[in-house]
């Protein structure tokens, strides 16, 4: 193993920083930090697994947030290739773009393009339309695995730079995300459950992808949003949300959007009759 790769590996393991009272000041902040940000993927991860089989939703789930753990360890093993990322690559219009920024741009492109797509087919997509060749077609769980995996690539490299702006030592942030990925493995199931139940929800959700997409790419061309503002945004459109469910869930039904990957109880495909 080369010198560089030794050395990462023994301050991996050194875990004498939580000897210290402010070892375990800066664990305790940095794993509500790193939870906060994980509210990326599990909102992705929810929209994702939904378009496969009941029965293959838990397992994606999984290997979704176990597969952000291992990209978060992995780049946090080469410290030095990630800091490397803010290196300039080439300049456009007198803006210096780096890998880091080239990652979060097509990053922020590939999420506000999947949410509008699914906004689409949730609205637009008619579910008598669909034939039984959509119905092979649907998403496979490789398919959903690859794309989950992108995502984390994004997600991770956020995550990971902000845990070396934070703390010092590499055995702390291991251990932080580690403990942000075990309550989100905990809670992603009954989120993904209370978001896919709700339409309106649903939508929100969405539409909650598009902002942090906005947000990635703002920051891939060096206009700087904090990130403060975008989750008070969030938590203040969802809190508007549960009381408006609370206030109206009793009067009525709510409405049902389309999923073609899954027949709604009690609806049966019709054909087109051509009446208005």
């Amino acid at each position: 193993m080369p010198r560089r790769g030794v050395l990462q590996m023994a301050h991996f393991m050194d875990f004498s920083p939580l000897l210290h009272a402010d070892g375990w000041i800066t664990l305790a902040t940095l794993s509500a930090l790193e939870i906060v940000l994980g509210i990326d993927n599990i909102v992705f991860l929810s929209i994702m697994v939904e378009r496969l089989p009941k029965r293959q939703q838990p397992f994606a789930r999984r290997v979704g947030l176990l597969l952000a753990l291992g990209m978060r360890l992995l780049l946090l093993l080469t410290i030095s290739w990630v800091m490397g990322l803010k290196a300039t690559l080439f300049t456009v219009f007198g803006h210096a773009f780096s890998g880091r920024d080239l990652i979060l741009l097509f990053g922020g492109l590939f999420l506000v393009g999947k949410a509008t797509h699914e906004i689409f087919d949730k609205l637009e997509v008619a579910q008598e339309e669909e034939s039984e060749s959509d119905t092979k077609k649907r998403s496979s769980l490789p398919s959903v695995i690859v794309q989950i995996m992108l995502l984390d690539i994004v997600f991770s490299l956020d995550s990971v730079i902000t845990a070396i702006g934070m703390a010092q030592a590499i055995s702390i942030m291991v251990i932080a995300m580690v403990i942000a990925v075990a309550v989100m493995l905990i809670f992603a199931g009954r989120i993904g459950t209370f978001i896919n139940r709700h339409p309106s929800m649903k939508i929100l959700a969405l539409s909650f992808l598009i902002l942090i997409g906005v947000v990635l790419i703002a920051d891939g061309t060096g206009q700087h949003v904090s990130k403060g503002y975008v989750y008070f945004a969030m938590a203040f459109s969802l809190a508007v949300e549960l009381v408006n469910m609370r206030l109206k869930l009793r009067q009525q039904t709510p409405v049902q959007l389309h999923n073609r990957y899954e027949k709604i109880p009690g609806v049966e495909a019709r054909p087109a009759t051509g009446e208005g």
